[in-house]
C-alpha cells in the first residue's frame, strides 16, 4: 500500500461514477485518510461513509464550493481540525458545457472558469498554507486534453480555456513551492467513461472516437485514480510541474 498514514482532500468526489469518488477509493484502498469534498453535502458524506476503514480514523464528507474562496478556507479549517494534518490534495472538480465559441454568454464564461480553473486556485490557498509549515505535500490538479488540442468533445472554448489555465497555474504554484517541498502537477485525461459523459455517445460517436485512440478504448475513471496516486506517493518524489496525459495515445505530442 502506497498511502499509509497519509491524509488526502479530494474535491469533486462524490458522484458516483466520478473520478473523483474511484480516486477517493483508491487512496483508501492504499491506506490514506480521505476527506471528500464536494458542493452536494449529503452526497459527500455518503461517499464518504462507503469508503474502505483505515487504521488511521474515519473519513469524512464536507460541503464545498470550490468557486467560493470562503467555501474553501471553511472546509479546509474543518479537515484539518478532523485530520491534523493534510498530505495530499486533488484539485478534481470540474464541469463541462458543449457550446460553441460565438454561444458563450457572460455567465457561462464565469461559471466555466470559475469551477474549474479558480477553483483550483482557492482550494490551494487554503491548503498550502499548512501543507508548507508541516513540510511539503502533493497537490494534483485536473485539466484536459482539451487544454492541449483546442477542444474536446462536450466541453466548449472556456472549457478547453479554463483548463489550459489550470496547467499554467499548477506550474508556477510547482515553482513557488518547490522549495517548501510542495509538488504541483496536473493531469490531463482525454475521453473518459464518467458521469459527465455517461448517456450523451451514441454508439456510432463512440466508435468514431475509439478509432482515433491507439489504445483502441475509452478511459475509465480507474485509470485516471491510478495517476493521481502515482502523484500523491513517494513513488513521484522527484516530480513537480509535470503535465500527465491519460487519453490513451488520443493526442500524441
Amino acid at each position: 500500500m502506497l498511502l499509509i498514514g497519509k491524509t488526502a482532500v479530494i474535491s469533486g468526489a462524490a458522484s458516483k461514477r466520478g473520478i473523483g469518488r474511484a480516486t477517493a477509493q483508491l487512496f483508501a484502498e492504499h491506506g490514506a485518510r480521505v476527506a471528500i469534498l464536494d458542493i452536494d453535502a449529503d452526497a459527500a458524506a455518503e461517499a464518504a461513509a462507503e469508503l474502505p476503514n483505515v487504521d488511521t480514523g474515519g473519513h469524512i464528507g464536507l460541503r464545498c464550493d470550490v468557486a467560493d474562496k470562503h467555501s474553501c478556507s471553511k472546509a479546509a479549517a474543518e479537515v484539518i481540525t478532523a485530520f491534523g494534518a493534510v498530505n495530499v490534495l486533488i484539485n478534481n472538480a470540474g464541469i463541462t458545457q458543449p457550446v460553441t465559441t460565438l454561444d458563450i454568454t457572460e455567465a457561462d464564461w464565469q461559471k466555466i472558469v470559475s469551477v474549474n480553473m479558480t477553483g483550483v486556485l482557492f482550494l490551494s490557498q487554503a491548503f498550502i498554507p499548512h501543507m508548507r509549515d508541516g513540510g511539503g505535500g502533493s497537490i494534483a490538479c485536473m485539466s484536459s486534453v482539451s487544454a492541449q488540442r483546442g477542444g474536446g468533445i462536450f466541453g466548449g472554448p472556456h472549457y478547453s480555456a479554463a483548463k489550459a489555465g489550470v496547467l499554467g497555474l499548477a506550474k508556477a504554484m510547482a515553482r513557488e513551492f518547490g522549495p517548501a517541498g510542495i509538488r504541483v502537477n496536473s493531469v490531463t485525461p482525454g475521453l473518459i467513461q464518467t458521469d459527465i459523459t455517461g448517456g450523451k455517445l451514441t454508439d456510432q460517436m463512440r466508435a468514431d472516437i475509439i478509432k482515433g485512440i491507439p489504445l483502441s478504448r475509452l478511459g475509465d475513471a480507474t485509470d485516471v485514480a491510478n495517476i493521481y496516486l502515482f502523484l500523491a506517493s513517494d513513488l513521484s518524489a522527484y516530480v513537480t510541474g509535470a503535465t500527465i496525459d491519460v487519453n490513451g495515445g488520443m493526442l500524441i505530442h
